[in-house]
């Protein structure tokens, strides 16, 4: 962090001064990235937020069955183009270039996802993900069909819809919070 390039608009505590539980999330996820992403940090200021929105965030990205893990980032990518998320698409971005194996696929799926190389279940999948993220109130039971009838079950289904729904709480608070992604993030799966 710099004067001229904050973490985030509000405070940024220090490692130290963090409750054990948090410092310990911290300093594993670094130990696995050689760095700390910022939106710890960021979060960390308000402890019982930051326990909460890692809670979910992981019951639902760290699944090992249903949905891969890169169909899960590519929802991420996806909601987070739609929203204007800088720092979810950076570093979600990075995430599924390295699950994907692709490092072209989340460029395209941020931009549009329409025009990205996807197969029809991605492109269901991404679908359904953009209605819940803009447009929620006007699913109906056409959109589960379509859904199934890619190949989706109901849990699954479910797990599309409360991804899209829960990067788009993400995407708004990092917004508001004028999260800045980490420099780290921009090369990682490009190369």
């Amino acid at each position: 962090m710099t004067d001229t390039h904050p973490i985030s608009r509000f405070a940024v505590p220090d490692l130290a001064s963090l409750p054990d539980d948090i410092r310990e999330v911290i300093e594993k996820v670094s130990e696995k990235s050689g760095f700390v992403p910022n939106v710890f940090l960021a979060l960390a200021h308000r402890p019982a937020e930051f326990r909460a929105f890692f809670a979910y965030h992981d019951a639902l990205m760290d699944k090992d069955d249903g949905l891969s893990k890169a169909e899960r980032e590519l929802i991420v990518v996806a909601t987070s183009g739609l929203n204007q998320c800088q720092y979810c698409v950076v570093a979600h971005g990075a995430i599924l270039r390295i699950r994907a194996k692709n490092p072209f696929i989340a460029d395209q799926v941020a931009v549009n996802w329409r025009k990205a190389d996807l197969n029809d279940r991605q492109r269901a999948m991404l679908a359904y993900s953009e209605k819940v993220a803009l447009n929620a109130q006007q699913i109906v039971e056409a959109d589960h069909l379509a859904l199934k009838e890619a190949g989706f079950n109901d849990d699954e289904i479910w797990d599309i819809g409360a991804i899209a729904a829960f990067f788009g709480m993400s995407n708004r608070l990092v917004n508001a919070g004028d999260i800045r992604p980490n420099d780290e993030f921009y090369m990682l799966g490009r190369g």
